[in-house]
């Protein structure tokens, strides 16, 4: 029996490992013949993007749910090794496991520099436990002692992620304080917060942080936490008892144990069937690696391209491994759909980010993205668990 290992469960290895069931079923190959094996840390399919969000008891689907009704194996076990020369997995307490072909997608974590206190008294949304750990501190802001500081809350990081916690953060908290005040900060060592998004989104963001009274804060530093607050490098002392990490991105550690080229990201090159070019055995897909989409335009490290990626990895793994022609990767278009909380939404288009929709319209597309088109089918149908990994590119969000 050959066998193909998935590693990781998120955006990307979810669906690459449905992808290879799929194409395994459509040549009528037995899992006695070829095996598919997926590895995660937890039992749970995690719907990351949303962990900003105040509700969190949709944010998880059961692995076993999407993966028992088509034949894929599970183990639950975090990864700790890869030797690509003997083909074999390391997980913690568990013998190593072999592979024949490999699908990386263990994704990218939250990057957490040595400031001072940021490991003691800093939260963070890059998993489910550390939202949930956040829920449970603000749910019991109110019965904390009286203090400036107590609903008060400072989120580090302008970008994607910042954005959408301190707009969601605007009414979340305001509703926890009641009557008492409450202060959303967010701050960015960039000159502006979005700034990676453009003079026109910036503008679109500027407007819905001032008409939700989050007060923006760029070209700061953080040098150190503590409980009761922040202090900048230049000294100034913001009291907040609440700090919020949301500042940068990087791939999984573990893909620095595969040969290639890596990026600032930390991410492995891949060539346009998301193989490794000096360990074609190897494909990587999601946040882990660096892939040109439309060959001209590097990937983004986001469910918008992890999700394809993992269709075609899915796909061509089992081809690769038989021998029968592969799919490239080709990404026609780009759109970013950033919600702006009780405000509404942003979308734009291209890579330039052209301003498309705005507020209510806007929000309902994200609404449809975060609760419908990024979640695997949960019916427990085999047909339609399969079908919805089909080697194909979905058409962009409707406005």
């Amino acid at each position: 029996m050959k066998r193909i290992v998935v590693l990781g469960a998120g955006f990307a290895g979810l669906i690459a490992a449905v992808g290879a069931a799929r194409k395994l079923a459509a040549l009528k190959i037995d899992r006695s013949d070829i095996a598919v094996t997926i590895v995660n840390r937890d039992k749970w399919h995690s719907i990351r993007v949303r962990n900003y969000e105040t509700d969190l008891s949709d944010v998880r689907v059961p692995l076993d749910d999407v993966l028992a009704p088509i034949g894929v194996d599970v183990v639950i076990g975090e990864v700790t090794g890869i030797d690509a020369e003997r083909r074999e997995i390391a997980i913690a307490g568990r013998e190593p496991l072999v592979y024949d072909r490999l699908v990386f997608a263990l994704g990218s974590e939250l990057v957490r520099p040595p400031i001072p206190g940021l490991a003691e008294y800093g939260f963070d949304i890059d998993t489910f436990d550390a939202a949930a750990r956040l829920a449970a501190h603000l749910a019991a802001l109110p019965s904390r002692p009286v203090s400036a500081g107590r609903f008060t809350a400072l989120v580090v990081g302008g970008g994607l992620t910042g954005v959408e916690m301190a707009t969601e953060l605007a009414t979340r908290l305001r509703d926890i304080a009641g009557a008492a005040p409450a202060r959303v900060i967010l701050a960015d060592r960039a000159p502006r917060i979005g700034s990676n998004m453009g003079d026109e989104a910036c503008g679109v963001i500027d407007q819905a942080l001032a008409a939700l009274g989050v007060e923006s804060m760029p070209g700061v530093t953080v040098a150190s936490i503590d409980a009761g607050g922040v202090t900048l490098s230049s000294g100034e002392r913001i009291t907040a008892e609440t700090v919020i990490w949301c500042a940068g991105m990087r791939a999984h550690p573990l893909v620095g144990a595969l040969p290639g080229e890596h990026d600032r990201f930390g991410r492995v090159a891949v060539d346009r069937f998301l193989r490794i070019e000096n360990a074609p055995e190897i494909f990587v897909a999601g946040d882990a690696a660096a892939a040109l989409v439309d060959g001209e335009h590097a990937s983004v490290m986001s469910c918008q391209h992890a999700r394809p990626m993992g269709r075609i990895a899915g796909h061509n793994v089992v081809c690769d491994l038989i021998g029968a022609p592969m799919i490239p990767l080709e990404i026609g278009y780009y759109v970013t759909c950033l919600d702006l909380g009780a405000w509404g939404a942003l979308y734009t288009q291209g890579w330039d980010r052209q301003v498309t929709a705005t507020g209510a319209a806007a929000k309902e597309t994200k609404r449809t993205i975060n609760c419908q088109r990024i979640y695997p089918p949960r019916s427990r149908d085999a047909a339609e668990i399969l079908a919805a990994a089909a080697p194909v590119i979905q058409a962009p969000p409707r406005q």
